[in-house]
């Protein structure tokens, strides 16, 4: 069973996200919060497997909590979603570095909704290749030049060549064609990376990827 915490100011919203995910056999929304010193306190209480985060909130928003839940190693098994009301919303980029697993558009279908659950509590990114290109050139190219980061050293010539095809928006499977290995190997590589960089999971990769100037905004 998939245990989730709803955290969103609007009651309504919480109310939708709760009778869609609940009539699901192996999904159980087991917590809500309002705000997020709420979505905190109960993630720490309740240690669901996904928290579905909003951006806006009273109190602490969804960027400051994403943060303080993902810092505390016995949450290390939350995934943190974030719910966003426009596709490139300006936080979501912050959230990702922050320690959230992926985003969705509030208005997004309910079956894929459904899908993000399964595939964030399965240990999996939530960012589409498509979206996840766009969302990161856009706000990286906003930032500074990246710096040489010296923790690239850890990683062997073959994660570099991995890492870059993650951030490309790859799947493991096309990373494996890619570099005509097994999509196993190809997984193998990915791990390591993020285990060397101290990477949450695959978004968190993503960010690196960029901020360190292992690939860059236009890069194909």
């Amino acid at each position: 069973m998939i245990k989730v915490l709803l955290a969103d100011d609007q009651a309504l919203v919480r109310a939708g996200f709760r009778a869609l995910l609940d009539a699901q056999p192996d999904i159980e929304v087991v917590g809500e919060a309002g705000d997020g010193h709420e979505a905190v306190e109960q993630a720490r209480r309740l240690r669901p497997d996904v928290l579905l985060m909003d951006i806006r909130m009273p109190r602490l928003d969804g960027l400051a909590a994403t943060r303080r839940i993902a810092a505390e190693e016995r949450l290390s098994g939350t995934r943190i979603v974030i719910l966003t009301t426009f596709e490139l919303d300006e936080y979501v980029f912050e959230a990702l570095r922050g320690g959230a697993s992926g985003f969705l558009v509030k208005d997004t279908e309910p079956v894929e909704l459904i899908h993000a659950v399964r595939v964030v509590a399965a240990g999996e990114a939530l960012l589409s290749p498509s979206v996840t290109r766009r969302l990161i050139a856009e706000f990286a190219a906003r930032a500074r030049p990246p710096a040489s980061d010296v923790r690239l050293n850890a990683l062997t010539d073959r994660e570099r060549e991995v890492m870059a095809l993650v951030a490309e928006g790859l799947t493991n499977e096309e990373i494996a064609e890619r570099l005509v290995v097994s999509p196993a190997t190809a997984k193998t590589h990915v791990s390591r990376a993020m285990v060397k960089l101290g990477a949450r999971d695959r978004a968190q990769l993503v960010v690196f990827a960029y901020q360190s100037g292992l690939v860059r905004p236009g890069w194909s």
